[in-house]
């Protein structure tokens, strides 16, 4: 059986962490921007009318996941979006990615919290018998 893509929160002091599974590395890194955002309000409410271009380079997989979450944080807040589809593609040590959202409606998305930041706390990204799984902690 295919492996399944999938995030999940977990509680961590006064931050919330997340885990993040998928059959490529590209998928888990998918889930884990949805998860970013499913601290904020849910990802099925935020509509795709905005394209953004990210591009993202580290050492390693764990800082690339690290830079990848803090670049979407940068830009939901800087562009005052939410985030709701991710394509991603992770060739070697880069992640080029297309984040599809909108303009945060209060209303409409109920933003239950700020997301500051990814962390180090926590941070792994390895590779399973399914494929891969991705974690950190957010600093909300």
């Amino acid at each position: 059986m295919p492996a399944q893509s999938t995030w999940e929160h977990f509680p961590h002091d006064a931050d919330i962490g997340l885990i993040a599974t998928g059959p490529t590395k590209a998928d888990a890194f998918r889930q884990a921007a949805l998860a970013l955002t499913a601290v904020i309000t849910d990802p099925a409410t935020v509509r795709s009318i905005e394209a953004v271009t990210i591009h993202c380079q580290a050492p390693d997989d764990d800082l690339l996941l690290v830079d990848w979450l803090n670049a979407l944080v940068f830009e939901m807040a800087t562009r005052g979006m939410l985030f709701g589809d991710f394509d991603v593609a992770i060739v070697n040590d880069e992640l080029h990615a297309t984040a599809w959202g909108e303009p945060v409606d209060v209303e409409r998305h109920e933003p239950a919290v700020e997301v500051k930041g990814a962390t180090l706390t926590a941070l792994a990204v390895t590779p399973t018998d399914e494929g891969w799984r991705v974690q950190c902690v957010l600093d909300v």
